[in-house]
């Protein structure tokens, strides 16, 4: 268990900058819907106090049982109500309901994965590891792997996966590639794929701008676990759930991630539906949120220096009207 703990302390991104935007009060119910190493929750604790609730959510079991042990040796004058819960925040309103609180005033996501998931072979996630395509962060709720889609995605439909989910400029060659791979043999190891990818990237490209296969992967673990599916249902609960007053902080690692956040404070932000030439709103749609964060808060360069994980961070926060 000391070993699995110690794998889970990954340094949490944009800390300071977090505890700032969330506006933390004694006696507040707090939500991190990726608890992972419980790294922004630590400090978060210290600042409820012990009237304060913290709600942690992750969907692996290892790390919450490390969060777990993290958080309750914390001395009890900084240790608020604990409730850890096993799940998806895009489960949120299921998992606030089995949490039996009225109503959250801070919620954070990170949504960057775990290292130690990615760093984990038998999970498959990684291109520098090698182990069996399956990429699925919580095996007993998704059946689809990363090695189905591989091997019975048509061309058409691997293209439009790896492009829409990475900006993959190679996504069509490197569906071609695949297709007739697997037409010898299926591919069932995270290191015929690279293998795969890498051919299909022509060695000029591939010389430039970190690992070839590092755009499909993501592509492949966002298809699987519907990752922004997901993301909008929880961005959506956790709107509903805030009081009034309370603060939404979000922190995304790739574009689309970002896009998500952004069109979703956008639409709560800007509801009026009415045409543009109406000299007064006749939807009677208020808007729900404020946007505290015109352009996102990223990361120092001495941060990104500490830890390079926090290159591709941008932060966004808005508040529940």
């Amino acid at each position: 268990m000391s070993a699995m703990t110690n794998e889970y302390r990954h340094i949490p991104v944009l800390l300071a900058e977090c505890i700032e935007e969330l506006h933390l009060k004694t006696q507040q119910t707090f939500v991190d819907a990726t608890l992972g190493g419980a790294g922004h929750s630590i400090e978060v604790a210290k600042r409820l106090g012990t009237d304060g609730t913290l709600i942690g959510i992750d969907q692996d079991e290892v790390a919450l049982r490390a969060a777990r042990q993290k958080l309750e040796s914390l001395p009890e004058s900084e240790r608020p109500h604990l409730k850890l819960l096993r799940g998806n925040f895009g489960d949120l309103d299921d998992l606030l309901l089995e949490a039996e609180v009225p109503g959250i005033d801070c919620i954070l996501f990170d949504l960057g994965v775990s290292s130690v998931q990615i760093d984990t072979p038998s999970r498959g996630f990684s291109f520098k590891e090698n182990g069996p395509l399956d990429m699925r962060m919580d095996s007993g709720k998704h059946t689809l792997t990363a090695a189905e889609v591989i091997n019975t995605y048509n061309a058409a439909d691997l293209t439009r996966v790896i492009r829409n989910n990475s900006d993959e400029k190679w996504a069509s060659r490197i569906a071609e590639f695949i297709v007739k791979a697997r037409q010898h043999e299926p591919i069932e190891t995270s290191e015929q794929l690279v293998e795969i990818i890498k051919a299909a990237i022509p060695a000029s490209a591939r010389r430039a701008g970190g690992h070839p296969a590092k755009r499909t992967f993501q592509a492949l673990r966002i298809e699987v676990n519907s990752e922004l599916d997901v993301l909008k249902r929880g961005l959506d609960a956790a709107v509903r759930w805030l009081n009034p007053g309370g603060y939404l902080v979000v922190i995304s690692y790739h574009s689309l991630e970002d896009r998500i956040v952004k069109d979703t404070f956008h639409a709560f932000a800007n509801r009026c539906t009415c045409p543009s030439d109406f000299p007064v709103c006749m939807c009677g749609k208020e808007p729900v949120l404020e946007i505290v964060t015109r352009k996102p808060i990223l990361p120092t360069e001495e941060e990104i220096e500490r830890n390079p994980r926090a290159r591709s961070a941008k932060l966004r926060v808005a508040r529940k009207l």
